[in-house]
């Protein structure tokens, strides 16, 4: 066991086969995917010292997967696989069996489908493959007629059941879905008809993340944080998450649009427009740096420093979390609704526990996008 943070990466060797199962002693399983929930949870702790499995221990990690998943299939967010539980803990996770508090939010579910699968791949243990299925339902189950994905699932409040963007979620579910429709392993176990009724899904996703570009005065720029899910029209997440444009995500899209095999002429525009987008949303001149401050403690993290923005014609580009569709004008919000447009007007509960700024696309300007061009300019 560890008492610091879990590794990230499984190394391991496929080693023998029984029957038509190949199973695995040594095929890397990844855990990055389990990162951000992982963040969360301690960031609710006052400590984030505890237990933890070594990456290696495969079997114990799923057991926790199994643990925490709900009747209905799904997961809740936000929890630790690798963390070692009590007999306390284990029963009282145990009861929550029937809640509906499963979501995609904060990279949720669809990372423990991918990690069941390897762990079934890995141990042959039809347990972890099973519950692999249940997941895929869920997802499957989850899905608006629409096309997109919901924040939240079978939960109806709110921002929660609305089509979401934000945090990855329609485009980690899809990327989870393009793995599995595909039929290689660790997926290979799984029925034609439901690898059909994936392949389905996954098309009716991919024309929905198409149409959900948003498109202002007859040009297409990038993707909202959220939208109405009857409307598909920008909507409002949390209350600090006021409708707009989202530049780190709409990058999250352009590199799953770009990773198509043979993009259609429309997906092609459509990377483009949003490239575009991205090159005129960039902020020069302003730099984001934490500074000291004394440590307080809030509902959600502890914050050890500030967040200032400073300005500085040295400073690389940057981009702001969220734009206005109509102006395109960078904007910040407080948890009372408000909308701001200076960083030093947001609380410092909200400065120190949310990013407002980022450098995300900047890799996908500078390095992925040229490749991706240099391939498909001259294919039209």
């Amino acid at each position: 066991m560890s008492r610091a943070t879990p590794s990230i990466l499984l190394t391991v060797a496929c080693s023998l086969t029984i029957a038509t199962q190949t199973v695995c002693a040594a095929e890397a399983i990844p855990l990055k995917a389990f990162s951000d929930g992982i963040k969360h949870w301690k960031n609710g702790q006052d400590s984030d010292g505890y237990d933890a499995y070594e990456a290696e221990q495969v079997r114990e990690i799923a057991d926790n997967l199994l643990l925490y998943q709900r009747a209905n299939g799904g997961w809740p967010p936000n929890f630790d696989p690798l963390r070692i539980l009590t007999a306390a803990e284990r029963k009282q996770i145990q009861s929550r069996r029937q809640r509906i508090d499963t979501s995609f939010d904060n990279r949720a579910t669809y990372p423990e489908v991918e990690y069941l699968a390897l762990a079934y791949a890995h141990t042959g243990d039809t347990r972890y493959r099973d519950a692999a299925v249940r997941g895929i339902d869920f997802m499957l189950e989850a899905q608006h007629a629409s096309g997109g994905w919901p924040h939240s699932y079978p939960v109806e409040d709110g921002y929660k059941a609305q089509i979401t963007i934000v945090d990855d979620v329609m485009v980690g579910v899809l990327r989870t879905l393009r793995k599995i429709a595909g039929g290689a392993p660790p997926f290979d176990f799984l029925d034609d008809e439901r690898r059909d009724r994936v392949a389905a899904a996954l098309d009716l996703g991919n024309r929905c993340l198409l149409d959900l570009q948003v498109e202002v005065d007859g040009q297409r720029t990038g993707w909202a944080s959220q939208y109405d899910r009857e409307t598909l029209e920008p909507t409002t997440g949390r209350s600090f998450e006021l409708p707009g444009l989202i530049s780190a995500e709409s990058a999250g899209v352009l590199r799953y649009l770009m990773s198509f095999k043979d993009p259609s002429p429309e997906v092609r525009q459509a990377i483009r427009a949003g490239v575009g987008w991205l090159e005129r949303s960039k902020i020069d001149g302003l730099r984001i740096e934490r500074v000291p401050a004394e440590t307080v403690r809030y509902k959600f993290h502890t914050s050890s420093h500030d967040v200032v923005a400073v300005e500085d014609a040295e400073a690389p580009p940057i981009w702001a979390r969220f734009y206005e569709v109509d102006t395109n004008r960078p904007f910040m919000a407080n948890r009372d609704g408000k909308k701001v447009y200076r960083l030093a007007e947001v609380t410092r509960e909200r400065r120190t526990g949310y990013s407002w700024y980022g450098t995300s696309p900047a890799k996908l300007l500078d390095q992925e996008y040229p490749a991706w061009e240099a391939k498909w300019g001259g294919n039209e």
